[in-house]
């Protein structure tokens, strides 16, 4: 069974206790992932979720994109800066 095939497979179930893995730290059964484990299994919920999810509920979903892809009203290129308190726009 190749990589993209098992990833295809998985329930969401699999996939939703790969994603607490990662981030917690540690297996369901509390022993720790290791680097490369925790990497992996990133790849994996990363991975899934392309194949499974709306783009809003992915790993990494930033609303309104990334503040390199907002601009200014002004069109003058430079990014918006998000300062709580003050009215966006």
């Amino acid at each position: 069974m190749d990589y993209q095939h098992t990833i295809e497979t998985l329930s969401r179930e699999v996939y939703q206790r790969l994603k607490l893995a990662v981030e917690l730290g540690k297996w369901p059964n509390g022993r720790r992932l290791s680097a490369r484990q925790r990497e992996e299994a990133l790849q994996a919920v990363i991975a899934w979720g392309e194949l499974h999810l709306p783009a809003q509920e992915r790993v990494g979903y930033l609303e309104g994109g990334c503040n390199s892809a907002r601009r200014t009203a002004s069109g003058n290129g430079e990014p918006q800066v998000y300062e709580p308190g003050r009215e966006r726009g």
